[in-house]
């Protein structure tokens, strides 16, 4: 006699379909969660709402006269006739960057009812969302819309814009451009003033230094009767070389008269004109050397004197010559923005990617519900 297999008890089926059917509830809402509303969403968003980007770029330069670039890019700029100066590089990126840089776009261009205009969407527009319109913010909402991006093998510095119309993402370009060669023509004219005004201060000491010297030198010559002691001297020593030549041909005739002629009448004569020549020549010596008041005693102060002057006028022949240096390099620029590129006005949207971000939405959620439901998986098994 057959017996017949007994049928699993109604309880048991009716209990495992219920835990079937809420495991898959659960996941079910989970993927529900993780995946499809999210990705349904950025379709939504960026599919009907997103707000087209338009992006403009330019390219600069900042180069300078005085540096030198050996390299890369700097090697052709180095044989046109100038070199890369990177460090105003980053000056420019800083300024463009800055507060002051938006507050003159903002004053000229009106960029902040251009962020918060009525047809960008909610989610994009200055302060859509959190309703915040205070300069800060705008600061902080400005810096996500402008980049600006240097290449340290070639110093190329490429500015990004991006704005809500074509025209106004250009014309911001165009504006930041404006503003950092007003910036670095700034920076160039305190530089030669800078420079002319030390040079011209270093003038006018050397002026007032050549003036008192030259002051001096006069009082003494005044004071002590003397032009210049060194050449009085050389006319002093002529003469009493030739009133030497004198007496000694004086004393010569005396002798020969008193050894052949005693009695010769001319001799008290010649011996007059013999002590008046001797009594010249010691007093032009005492004149030259010979005292206080001799010109070998002034000649000491005034060398000294003129020794001032000299090298006071050698110093401001110096400073002259440094401040037309300074007048020279003045008339040069010393740092340049040499455009690349002109800023570029966009003919189409290039941002939002709406296929690509719905995408990335998508493989995101899957990633995230993947990983969560592995951790709800883990959960269960640990309280079973």
């Amino acid at each position: 006699m057959e017996t017949q297999a007994s049928p699993a008890p109604i309880g048991a089926s009716r209990n495992w379909g219920q835990s079937l059917k809420n495991r898959f509830s659960r996941v079910n809402r989970l993927f529900l969660v993780t995946v499809a509303v999210p990705t349904v969403l950025a379709t939504l968003y960026f599919g009907l709402m997103a707000s087209d980007v338009y992006v403009s770029e330019s390219r600069i330069v900042v180069r300078s006269p005085d540096k030198q670039s050996i390299t890369g890019l700097g090697a052709l700029l180095q044989g046109a006739g100038f070199s890369r100066a990177q460090d105003d590089s980053y000056t420019v990126r800083d300024y463009v960057l800055s507060r002051d840089a938006l507050r003159e776009i903002d004053s000229s261009l009106a960029v902040s009812k251009a962020f918060s205009s009525d047809d960008v969407d909610r989610v994009s527009r200055f302060g859509g969302l959190d309703f915040d319109t205070s300069f800060e913010a705008l600061h902080r909402y400005y810096q996500k819309k402008v980049d600006v991006q240097q290449d340290t093998a070639s110093s190329i510095t490429t500015l990004t814009v991006r704005a809500y119309t074509a025209e106004d993402a250009q014309n911001i370009n165009q504006k930041l451009l404006e503003l950092s060669e007003a910036l670095v023509n700034r920076l160039n004219e305190r530089g030669r003033q800078d420079l002319i005004r030390s040079a011209a201060a270093e003038v006018a000491v050397a002026e007032k230094k050549s003036k008192a010297a030259a002051l001096a030198l006069s009082a003494y010559r005044n004071a002590k009767g003397v032009v210049d002691p060194e050449r009085q001297a050389t006319v002093q020593l002529q003469q009493i070389a030739k009133l030497q030549d004198e007496l000694i041909a004086t004393t010569t005739q005396l002798a020969q008269l008193r050894t052949f002629t005693p009695q010769n009448p001319q001799i008290s004569a010649l011996q007059k004109r013999a002590n008046t020549l001797q009594g010249e020549i010691d007093a032009e010596t005492t004149r030259v050397t010979g005292g206080e008041r001799s010109l070998a005693n002034k000649a000491a102060e005034y060398q000294r004197l003129a020794l001032e002057r000299e090298f006071a006028d050698k110093q401001l022949a110096s400073t002259l010559a440094s401040l037309e240096q300074a007048r020279n390099e003045a008339q040069r620029k010393q740092v340049y923005i040499e455009r690349i590129a002109q800023p570029s006005l966009p003919d189409i949207a290039l941002e939002p990617r709406r296929i690509r971000s719905i995408l990335a939405t998508f493989v995101l959620g899957l990633v995230a519900w993947g990983i969560l439901s592995m951790l709800l998986a883990g959960v269960r098994e640990h309280q079973d």
